[in-house]
């Protein structure tokens, strides 16, 4: 008697023409195809999102080929197994019924395994007098074997996709570092161009890149920024090229070496009085007489209000907020990292941040920022400096101003030249960038990098 191969699903569940797709992909294997089930199970689970398939039906599947005895699955056997629900359950980490057979059906739309049901929908075998199977019911694999090289294509597409996804991400990470900290260099080192707008640009291709993107988007990005990158590099190339060696030097030097004895910076010990200004020992009983406890930061940023248009979120709670925000001001007064590092260790981090965020408040008046901190290092050095002068002055400064007129008065600011040093008056970058540093992230152009 000729065995009959039922191809429609028993009960209620409906007959489908994807059902009948792969009941013919399975129908039409060659014999002589071989493969190997962990391997096949390897590569599903690799393209399972191209596929449809889920985590929960992975597990079933995997349940299912513990349920062959063999490694290798032929073509030309019997490739069924009929495990009741309890055992799937068991072997799936006791997963419940219903998600049971949810998942199940999720295999069968994929495509992995085809139905075979019998009259009354019970999963058997029925043996022979040999103990040959001679028919069964249940699950038959053969999908695995017929499709074993479909799915190894699509997971091998899953991993080149992944790999240029990765690499994507990790050219927009070189692009945008590389921007920035060039960017920083430049300001750093008063490299003539038109850093404000290139910042500006920069923040505007990073504010629309989504938290989540797809790689074509993010390759999209990597071209904009690239050229960008281009723009940047070429303007300090050219700078570099052009400029003679010691020229170079002597322009980095300038502000740093005081060797005329009459300078302004010498000659001034930063007090109003004339007689203060020429004797120091004045100026040292006036530091001597100053309060001996540290500036409380609510003082701070009332005099220096201008630091917190630069801060996070626009707001500094905490003394380590306005250390951060004082560390991305630096390079937009075009002060050199090696500068600021000598202050930090002379005056501290909290002085010198205090120092700094005084500066930032009158960066206008200030021609030569980074000259203008080493010579207050200087005099820190020699105990002839505090920071007190400098936030009273200011705060004396910001009450002349709410008392006068809207046009203001120019000459408001004589305490903070007279308690902190000479200013040479001048519109400074910090002006044009100021605008633009409103609101920016740490590394001063909207990134959080890690």
């Amino acid at each position: 008697m000729q065995t009959f191969v039922s191809t429609t699903p028993f009960g209620r569940r409906p007959m489908t023409l994807g059902l009948m797709a792969s009941q013919s992909v399975a129908k039409a294997m060659p014999k002589e195809a071989i493969a190997h089930k962990w391997h096949v199970f390897q590569h599903i689970r690799e393209a399972r999102e191209l596929i449809g398939a889920t985590d929960r039906s992975l597990a079933i599947l995997n349940a299912l080929l513990s349920f062959h005895p063999e490694t290798a699955l032929h073509g030309d056997e019997e490739l069924i197994v009929w495990p009741s629900n309890e055992q799937l359950m068991s072997r799936a980490n006791g997963m419940p019924a219903t998600t049971l057979r949810r998942h199940l059906a999720v295999l069968v739309d994929c495509g992995i395994i085809i139905r075979r049901d019998s009259p009354n929908g019970k999963r058997y075998a029925r043996k022979g007098r040999g103990g040959e199977i001679e028919q069964a019911y249940g699950f038959d694999l053969s999908p695995l074997v017929a499709r074993a090289e479909e799915f190894r294509e699509m997971a091998e597409a899953v991993q080149a996709e992944k790999k240029a996804f990765r690499a994507a991400k990790e050219r927009l990470t070189l692009i945008r570092r590389d921007i920035v900290k060039m960017i920083d260099a430049a300001i750093a080192e008063k490299v003539p161009g038109p850093w404000g707008r290139m910042a500006a640009r920069y923040e505007g291709i990073m504010a629309r890149i989504p938290r989540t993107a797809p790689r074509q988007l993010v390759e999209a990005f990597c071209d904009e920024l690239h050229g960008l990158w281009t723009e940047v590099r070429e303007v300090l190339e050219t700078f570099t090229k052009t400029q003679n060696m010691d020229a170079n030097e002597s322009h980095s030097g300038c502000h740093i070496q005081n060797s005329n004895p009459d300078s302004k910076f010498e000659s001034e010990d930063g007090f109003r009085d004339e007689v203060e200004a020429s004797g120091e020992g004045s100026a040292n009983d006036k530091l001597t007489s100053l309060p001996k406890r540290d500036l409380p930061l609510g003082l701070v940023l009332d005099a220096c209000s201008d630091l917190k248009d630069l801060a996070r979120d626009g707001d500094i709670r905490h003394w380590r907020d306005f250390l951060a925000t004082v560390e991305f001001a630096r390079p937009m007064l075009g002060i050199s990292p090696s500068a600021w590092a000598e202050a930090r260790a002379v005056m501290g981090d909290q002085q010198a941040a205090i120092t700094l965020a005084a500066m930032l408040q009158r960066a206008a008046e200030i021609k030569n920022a980074g000259g203008y901190l080493r010579n207050l290092t200087e005099r820190a050095k020699e105990g002839k400096f505090s920071t007190w002068p400098m936030v009273m002055a200011l705060l004396r400064a910001k009450l002349e101003g709410q008392k006068k007129s809207a046009q203001g008065d120019h000459g408001v600011g004589r305490d903070l030249d007279t308690a902190a040093g000479p200013h040479f008056v001048e519109r400074s970058r910090l002006d044009v960038l100021r605008g633009q540093g409103r609101g920016l992230g740490r590394d001063g152009f909207g990134l959080d990098w890690r």
